[in-house]
């Protein structure tokens, strides 16, 4: 019995007994759900550390783990497998280039994937936030898959054996004239990619672009628009907005506020003293202030000026403007009070007798 066993194990088919086929076989089931096993054990580790943590990262690598096929995994324990058996080298040349394929295709799934659901999670991130940069960030997500698969192509024929210098060559040529011939909109498009992920401004910041000014609006692939304050919109081309001196009141975190006052000459001088006071009261008084100096500056043509400068700590025009209010109609009562006189152009003509 265990003879007719030995001889059938011993029966040569293509070279190799089936002693060794089966042990192929074997070593091709191990390596399969060895590997399975493995990426499931991975993809339970991934899914705790999704629960506590907020990164893409783990998103990320818990869909290329979804996309690792178990073609690629059977292709991968075939190869190690053939390694036993006595194959003929063309056989063995094939198993080889179509190893390689697979995991270039794979790496092609993996990097895919990958950068879908990173792109995914931060234009979630960026909903709320910058509404008008979820077009750009569609966009970068298709050209960054699209060059990927590019990629793999490209890698996949050259293992085959087709000659892609050419091919690489025309695509470099008709690439220059497309973009020669687009350059224009190529510009706008990588400002518009610069903006989303620079941030120089934002939806909603309040900007001043040369002579005009506005609250951003929009920011597109290839313009931004901002609603000036007397009702009409202002479209900038991406790549012309960022060429500009670009004054940005959205990220001022205080205002700085200088200003000055002029009394008449006939003031005593006592009153003069208690001048700066007053006005430090008077920015004292209000909230969201914080004063700087109060001097007595200058003799001018017609008053005598004290120059004051203030900070507001919120950077919102509307509520300068109030604080702004407030201080002057202190510093106008203090003056009341203590008989003070603003000043005014005037001129005094003295007439001499003979």
């Amino acid at each position: 019995m265990n003879e007719n066993i030995s001889q059938w194990l011993n029966i040569q088919v293509y070279n190799n007994s089936l002693l060794q086929w089966l042990l192929a076989v074997g070593i091709t089931l191990l390596i399969l759900f060895g590997a399975l096993f493995i990426r499931y054990l991975f993809r339970r580790h991934i899914k705790r550390k999704l629960e506590n943590s907020h990164s893409l990262f783990w998103p990320a690598l818990h869909a290329a783990l979804k996309k690792t096929r178990w073609l690629f995994l059977l292709i991968i324990a075939l190869a190690f497998s053939s390694n036993t058996l006595d194959l003929p080298t063309r056989l063995d040349k094939t198993i080889n280039h179509i190893l390689v394929i697979a995991f270039i295709i794979q790496m092609g799934l993996w990097l895919s994937s990958m950068l879908r659901v990173s792109m995914d999670g931060y234009r979630q991130q960026q909903l709320e936030k910058h509404p008008s940069s979820v077009t750009t960030l569609n966009l970068l997500n298709f050209v960054g898959r699209m060059l990927i698969w590019c990629l793999v192509l490209l890698l996949a024929l050259d293992n085959i054996g087709v000659n892609i210098t050419a091919l690489v060559a025309g695509l470099g040529v008709g690439g220059i004239a497309i973009a020669l011939a687009m350059q224009t909109i190529l510009g706008d498009l990588f400002s518009s990619l610069s903006i989303v992920l620079d941030k120089p401004f934002v939806i909603g910041d309040f900007l001043i672009v040369d002579e005009l000014l506005g609250t951003v609006e929009y920011v597109g692939l290839k313009t931004t628009r901002l609603r000036s304050l007397s009702g009409e919109q202002l479209v900038f081309s991406n790549s012309d907005l960022l060429n500009s001196r670009i004054r940005n009141f959205g990220r001022m975190y205080e205002r700085r506020v200088p200003f000055t006052i002029g009394v008449t000459y006939q003031t005593p001088r006592a009153n003069l003293e208690i001048i700066p006071q007053i006005i430090r009261d008077a920015v004292d008084a209000q909230q969201n202030t914080r004063m700087d100096r109060s001097n007595f500056k200058a003799h001018g043509e017609f008053a005598l000026l004290f120059e004051s400068v203030y900070y507001v700590r919120v950077p919102d025009y509307n509520e300068y403007m109030n604080i702004q209010e407030a201080i002057n109609l202190f510093i106008h009562r203090r003056f009341e009070e203590e008989g003070i006189e603003f000043s005014y152009p005037t001129q005094t003509l003295y007439l001499k007798r003979n």
